[in-house]
Parts: structure tokens; sequence; C-alpha cells
């Protein structure tokens, strides 16, 4: 599945380098076009005229070099993709934090391709507080991590840490190029995000919801080849790179995009967290704060998901979200057949790094069948892997 690819690895000052020759040479075999970029560090472990012969082209380490200026914005436009090989933790904190001071750093943030990387560190630096926040940072920027192996490391020590194994990298970037048109000529609805539900000009009932996790959900859809439409609460969070994007507020507003949507639509993913309750009468004009007690009459809001449920097709799949607090199980089964869907995702408030506000999350789901699929605490970018899979194999398997 690399044929034809282009690839440009980049090489930061890790012992790890020393592993970088092979790779290149794997990728060459397997029909890929490479270039190397290294951080002037990355020329203590591996010499650039290995790599220079092996990947027929220049090594690049500097952004100027005899009067001449190695485009950085031309590469990150030039590959297919960015693999980062090794990633050392200083690399890393200039990734999670926009720093820019050589040229693998300037095209990364350049590059308009997919970004892998493949981490290198000694155990306790890979366990250290900072190193976690960093990669959580640059998976939130959309980045693909390649993880760590267990075994001996530089210092002496025995432990996690360790650089993939060049056949392991060779085989994640080829499986990312084969999943990238799984779902090619598929359309995709995802809705994400809150509503805000009026009051008066100036307050609203709402809730906590960022969108992460549905833009998560979305964003890994795109990565497999569907036209993805987002149907979006309010949220701040940067969702361009979508195929379409419609913006909404309330609960009405996202039923009326959601009925409209649905119709094309070969698979929907309802993870917005969407009002139960709308204020009966909405004021024309902010209210004052006068008496002791005030009050707010509430209807209920249209059931999206049993709507769609409802107006589903033959060949149409249709996911809901659960987020409950006590008898989980029960209420997610009762949910999955109540609104007909063919999915049922389901977050507990009681596991700890779930659920609102958080970068993590942690997810059982249940299927038509009633087989339930069990997965840990991850990220929101590797949650929306699991659905995204889970989805292919009940719908293709």
């Amino acid at each position: 599945m690399l044929t034809g690819k282009k690839i440009i690895v980049g090489i930061t000052g890790s012992i790890a380098a020393y592993k970088i020759p092979v790779l290149v040479r794997l990728l060459i075999k397997a029909g890929a076009e490479v270039k190397v970029v290294m951080t002037p560090a990355a020329k203590e472990f591996v010499s650039p005229l290995v790599l220079s012969t092996l990947s027929r082209n220049e090594v690049l380490v500097e952004l100027e070099n005899d009067n001449s200026w190695a485009n950085h914005v031309m590469l990150g436009r030039w590959a297919d993709v960015l693999l980062i090989a090794p990633l050392s933790c200083n690399t890393l904190a200039k990734m999670a934090n926009g720093l820019c001071d050589n040229l693998l750093t300037a095209v990364y943030l350049s590059a308009t391709c997919p970004v892998f990387v493949a981490p290198a560190m000694d155990e306790d630096m890979w366990l250290h507080p900072s190193t976690k926040n960093n990669i959580l940072k640059i998976t939130d920027f959309n980045n693909h991590i390649i993880p760590v192996e267990n075994g001996e490391l530089a210092s002496g020590l025995t432990g996690p840490g360790r650089m993939a194994e060049p056949e392991t990298i060779v085989e994640k970037l080829s499986g990312f190029f084969l999943s990238n048109n799984q779902l090619k000529g598929k359309q995709v609805l995802v809705t994400a995000g809150p509503t805000y539900e009026a009051i008066d000009p100036v307050r609203f009932i709402g809730n906590h919801s960022s969108g992460k996790m549905g833009l998560a959900i979305a964003q890994e859809f795109k990565n497999r080849g569907a036209y993805v439409t987002l149907v979006m609460g309010p949220s701040s969070i940067d969702v361009s790179g979508l195929d379409k994007v419609i913006r909404i507020t309330s609960a009405e507003q996202m039923y009326k995009a959601c009925d409209e949507e649905f119709i094309q639509a070969d698979i929907a993913v309802m993870n917005a967290a969407v009002a139960d309750y709308t204020p009966v009468f909405v004021a024309e004009e902010k209210i004052k704060k006068q008496d002791e007690v005030f009050s707010v009459e509430l209807k209920k809001t249209k059931d999206i998901l049993k709507h769609l449920g409802e107006i589903k097709k033959n060949g149409q799949f249709l996911v809901g979200f659960a987020l409950e607090t006590t008898n989980e199980k029960e209420y997610a089964l009762k949910k999955l057949e109540s609104k007909n869907a063919d999915m049922i995702v389901l977050n507990s408030l009681n596991d700890k790094g779930a659920g609102f506000g958080y970068d993590t999350n942690k997810i059982t789901i249940f299927d038509k069948a009633m087989h339930s699929y069990q997965f840990d605490m991850k990220s929101k970018k590797e949650t929306a892997v699991d659905i995204v899979n889970t989805i292919v194999k009940l719908l293709y398997v």
C-alpha cells in the first residue's frame, strides 16, 4: 500500500536513530519515495551520508545552506505523510507547544498531510506527567502515535520507551493508507457539542459538552475516506478539514439539520449532548433580578435519535450515545431498542476521566444482537478509532 507514496522521515536526537537506515530501506522497498529531514542533534546518532544513499535524496538539516533555502512549506505540502521517528522528548515538547527552532519543526508546523510519530526515550522520561500531557496535546492536533514498546533501553533499564521496530512502523503506515479508502463513497452524519436553550436574549440552559468526542469521530471517518457532515453545537474547537460543517445553537436547530441531512447519510452518529428540555417561553428582553425565587417552565425537546430511528431506511446505520450515572447497561440497552438504533455507545460518569471536560474517554458499545464491546480508558482520538472500527465491523463483517 506504499507504492508511489511520498514520505518525509524526520529524525530527532535519540539513540534509536540508528534504526532509521533500516526503516528507510524498508520504505523504499515497499515502493515509497522518501525524503529525510534531520535535526542537528540527530547527526550525532546516524550518518546523513548513509540516509542520503538509501533514500536517493539529499538529506536536509538546516533551513538554509550555502545561500540556498530549504522550502519547509513546500516540503510539508509535498508529502503524503510526515513520519517523525524517533521522536525525542525534546522535539515532542516543541510540537506540543508550537516551537519552531529547526527545519524539522518548521516542516511539521507547515505540514498539510497526516503526521505519524514514533516516540523513543527512557522509561522515566516516557512516564513523566509532562510527557503524557504532551502526547495528549499532539494527539488532539490529530497526529498519529505509534506506541512505544517494552524492552531494553539505552540506560540499561528494561521497560516502556523503546521506539517501535521499523517493520512495525511500515505496517502502521501501510494500514493507514489501506484504511484511508475504507469508507470512500460513504456519507456520514455526526453531531457534536452541546445545545443552548435560550431563556432570554443573554441567558440559556446548557451543558458542559466540549464537542471533542464528536469531532474526533468525524475526523476518523474523514481519515477513512468518507464524506463527513458535522452538525456542531456551540463550541470554540477547530472543526476545519471536514467536508461540511453546520453550526447550530438550539436543540430545535439540531433536529432540523439532522432531519434534512439524514436522508442521504449511510451512517449517522448522534454524539451531541442535546438538551432534554427547553423553556416554554423565551423572554424578548433580559429578565431583571427581582424575586427571591424564579422559575422557568420547561417542555421536552424533540427526540432526534428516536426520530431518525423512525425514518431510517434499509442500509442506514444509526448510532446513539448514552451518558449514565446509574444502571448504565440497563438504560443503554433500553435506549438501543426504543430508539431503533443499530449501536449504542455507553459513557458512565462513574468512570474517572470519562465524560464532559476530559481529553480521555472510556466506553462500552452494545449492538442490536446485545453483544457488548468494552474498551479501556484512552484518548478521545483513540476512542474514536475504536468506535469507527466497531461500526465498520458490524457493517461489513
